[in-house]
């Protein structure tokens, strides 16, 4: 691994009477760094969206190419997640973010600067894969810095990061292109999300932290007293001496828990993808809205998730006491009779207010799955965990949602579709019990090892 991303070395050891401060403070701007670092890579993945529109009449590009430069991005996107999270293990979190959101950022000049379909083309697959530096980091540094109690509504805030950041880029361009005119909408399209993003990553290398230990602190595990390791070291050989391909078989390739809450995600995107990717055309041609109409409900299916995801991670770690997998069951289950409303309702309103209740609570059980992520391997794991989870539901899941519907609607019609995500929902909640049983089991393991250090710490009596 290049110099510049390995992990940081402290020069020095912060005093015992100031562990609790700094540590309180450092971990408000590790969360800060990874929540301005994710929002800013969406910056300069949504914006490309947008400018189809202008890249289509420019470049005479049918319907099918403008959805292939997606897929391309989709699909790099799905390859890079899996192995640049697994990397990100071995680097410091939030260097390794800021490179690759600069990466980002220069690929999106090369994109203002490109005239050809192919060049459009290579560009928008590198821009997927150097995506894929931003997820791992953010999980990493959450992991690094909160205990198991806090992780929930901790990964929450983090999460509402890409609503943010989706939600931004229009106004961006929108203002860009105010101020360069439609002309010049390279500019406004790329140009402008490019430079916001390069001082974004700035505020992350200045803000950002890479664990306790990097940091001069003790271990997060004796900081927070409770807060004892998830998963116990396998083997004789240190994590520091294991590359990052003997981390991700040691502890994630042979972990059956790493795969059932893979699948959780698996299906959660299939759920996602096959909702939001047909939902404009679906209202527009089946339940006949109008454009306006057709907005305001994706308008909703977007923004409602920002309340409860916030919600779902208090209630995780309060009421669930940092079990994460029964609110995913209860937040499926919903969403198959919400499913059932959207897909039978008539009326305007109920068509809407059932798309608002999908996208309120599909993104619950996948930010769930996230955090349930952090607590089935070591901290030094964490990266190719997410890897895997990231790869199988972009190639996996977002296909389903995606690919496997449009065939279904074709073949079978809507209903056919329908029924297809109604299969993922139950698949889906199986692959929640299934996790949830393992985490139980994880949790027995720690309380039996805290149990023995307990009676090993008590002086033998005569």
């Amino acid at each position: 691994m290049l110099s510049i991303l390995k992990p940081k070395v402290a020069t020095h050891k912060v005093p015992e009477d100031q562990i609790q401060s700094t540590y309180s403070r450092y971990r408000i701007q590790a969360l800060f760094s990874v929540f301005i670092g994710y929002l800013s890579y969406y910056i300069v993945r949504n914006n490309f969206a947008l400018s189809t529109p202008y890249l289509k009449q420019e470049l005479n590009l049918t319907a099918t190419q403008i959805g292939l430069l997606s897929s391309c991005m989709l699909i790099a996107y799905g390859i890079s997640k899996g192995v640049m999270s697994s990397l990100a293990d071995k680097a410091n979190p939030k260097v390794y973010m800021a490179v690759g959101l600069i990466l980002c950022a220069l690929v999106n000049v090369g994109l203002g600067f490109s005239f050809a379909f192919w060049m459009f083309a290579v560009l928008v697959i590198l821009n997927g894969f150097f995506q894929g530096m931003g997820v791992g980091p953010s999980f990493i540094t959450i992991a690094n810095w909160f205990p198991r109690r806090e992780r929930g509504i901790t990964g929450a805030i983090w999460n509402i990061s890409h609503n943010v950041g989706g939600g931004i880029v229009a106004p961006i361009i929108g203002i860009a292109f105010a101020l360069v005119g439609t002309e010049h909408w390279k500019i406004a399209s790329y140009i402008v999300p490019a430079g916001i993003a390069v001082i974004l990553a700035m505020v992350v290398l200045t803000v950002g932290k890479g664990s306790p230990v990097s940091e001069g602190l003790p271990p997060l595990n004796e900081i927070v007293k409770d807060d004892s390791p998830v998963v116990k070291i396998k083997g004789d050989k240190a994590p520091e001496n294991m590359s990052a391909f003997q981390i991700f078989c040691t502890y994630v390739l042979k972990n059956k828990n790493a795969w059932y809450v893979s699948f959780v995600d698996v299906f959660v995107y299939m759920v996602r993808f096959g909702i939001i990717s047909w939902l404009p055309i679906y209202l527009l041609t089946v339940k006949h809205f109008s454009k306006t109409e057709m907005s305001v409900a994706f308008l909703f299916f977007e923004w409602a998730a920002i309340p409860s995801t916030l919600l779902a991670g208090w209630l995780s770690d309060k009421l669930f006491r940092g079990r994460r997998m029964p609110l995913a069951i209860v937040s499926m289950t919903l969403i198959f009779f919400c499913l059932v409303g959207y897909w039978q309702s008539s009326s305007l309103l109920l068509v809407t207010v059932f798309a608002a209740c999908v996208g309120c609570l599909i993104y619950v059980p996948q930010f769930l799955a996230s955090v349930q992520t952090m607590e089935i391997v070591p901290s030094f794991a964490v990266g190719s965990a997410v890897g895997l989870r990231g790869f199988l539901s972009y190639i996996l899941g977002a296909s389903l949602g995606t690919s496997l519907f449009g065939v279904m609607v074709d073949r079978v019609g809507w209903d056919g579709g329908f029924y297809m995500l109604l299969g993922g929902v139950v698949c889906c909640i199986i692959f929640c019990v299934l996790t949830h049983r393992g985490a139980l089991e994880l949790e027995r393991e720690r309380a039996k090892v805290a149990e023995d250090e307990a009676n090993d710490a008590v002086p033998a009596t005569a």
